[in-house]
Formats: structure tokens, sequence, C-alpha cells
């Protein structure tokens, strides 16, 4: 199982997770709580969790494309295919509001 904090504007929106059945998307309970902002429009705030078998569009979106792309992979030994495993190692300082952390 590999995990994720997702950021939105340096505060910690909520957890991105991996495992057997899939992906899973959660907003923290603070963060909903204060009602936060939603991270993206096929995610608005909810305090249920969010699943999926493939990852969600808007964090794949995330991942760099093209020859970026390919130095992440030679760099980090990431495989194409290891969709989470670009997105922990390439997505920490992203354009935009939103960063994605490994959570250990």
């Amino acid at each position: 199982m590999r995990r994720a904090k997702v950021l939105y504007k340096d505060k910690w929106a909520g957890t991105l997770t991996e495992d057997e059945e899939g992906y899973h998307f959660q907003y923290e309970h603070e963060y909903y709580a204060k009602k936060g902002e939603s991270i993206s429009l096929t995610l608005p705030l909810q305090e249920k969790a969010y699943h999926s078998t493939i990852l969600f569009p808007f964090f794949d979106g995330l991942i760099p494309e093209g020859w970026i792309l390919d130095i992440v992979q030679k760099n980090w030994k990431v495989n194409e295919k290891d969709r989470m495993g670009i997105l922990l190692v390439a997505c920490k300082d992203c354009v935009g509001a939103v960063s994605i952390e490994p959570l250990v």
C-alpha cells in the first residue's frame, strides 16, 4: 500500500491511497470541517471517501509528460505504467495549487 499527502495551497487537504483494490482519496477531517476548497471539480468536497480502480484523472493530469516524464523515469527508475510511483516522485512541486508528498 502506498499513500500520499495531498496539499492544496500548502494545507493538508486529503490523502490518496493505492492498494490492491485500487485508489482511494479522502479529504482530511479537519480540512473538511473548516469547509476547505475542493482540490478539483471532479473531486468535490465531501466527507465520504472516493474510490476508483484507476488513478483518478485529476491526479493523473498532474504527472508530467514528454521529455520531462522521460527524465523522471530515468532519474528515479520508475516504470512509465506506475502512475502512483511517478506521482509520488514528480509532483511535490506542481504548477498550480495542488502538490503531492509521500506519506510514510
